[in-house]
């Protein structure tokens, strides 16, 4: 043998072998496969089921309901311009939250029947008295907050369904979880009674070697 024939003897020799790791092992005839093992992979696979399809299921109603939501409540309200019956820095400040420093004053407007109506909505510190600014009402003709838009209703109704599914699906491993902790301790338990017939044996061989 020349020198690079030991030389390519050499590296392969060197070179570790892979252990091909078999992630399906529980359902392939083995010896060392038992019962609890069988039921085990059908566990996996029902979780694994019932997580894609449970969590895309709820998710989805979740967030149909809460897109219709916002949609029944765009169709019950209506934007109407309204009139400033007094300056706006006679009105009440507000300190804080996200209309932080705008004012609220009174406001006057005409329904579609020609009714009017008076109320308090949220205006900028330079309003002025006769200036008009648009509001939100309902069908009794009440102030409401200005309902989401179509983007944000969406943006609403992906969020609430993504964390619907994510809480469904972690409900699911989590009572897997417990199903497969308690095989595994019977797994544990099958092996303490087997080693309590073969162990014997095994002490026995080892004194007639000895």
């Amino acid at each position: 043998m020349n020198r690079n024939s030991r030389r390519k003897t050499a590296g392969h020799e060197s070179r570790p072998r892979r252990t091909t790791r078999s992630w399906l092992w529980r359902w392939r005839r083995n010896p060392l496969r038992r019962h609890s093992d069988v039921v085990e992979a059908w566990i996996v696979l029902a979780l694994w089921t019932l997580a894609l399809v449970g969590g895309v299921l709820t998710g989805w109603a979740v967030a149909g309901a809460v897109d219709r939501t916002f949609a029944d409540r765009r169709a019950g309200v209506h934007a109407v311009s309204a009139e400033l019956t007094e300056n706006a820095a006679d009105g009440t400040f507000i300190p804080a939250g996200y209309d932080a420093g705008r004012m609220w004053v009174t406001v006057r407007w005409t329904a579609a029947d020609g009714s009017v109506h008076t109320g308090r909505a949220k205006a900028e510190p330079t309003a002025t008295a006769g200036s008009r600014i648009q509001v939100w009402a309902n069908r009794s003709e009440l102030l409401v907050a200005a309902p989401p838009s179509k983007a944000e209703s969406t943006f609403e109704a992906v969020a609430a369904g993504a964390l619907v599914a994510q809480l469904t699906v972690t409900a699911v491993y989590g009572g897997g979880w417990l199903v497969r902790r308690r095989l595994f301790r019977q797994r544990i338990a099958e092996w303490d009674d087997e080693w309590r017939r073969v162990g014997p044996q095994w002490r026995n061989f080892s004194g007639g070697k000895g």
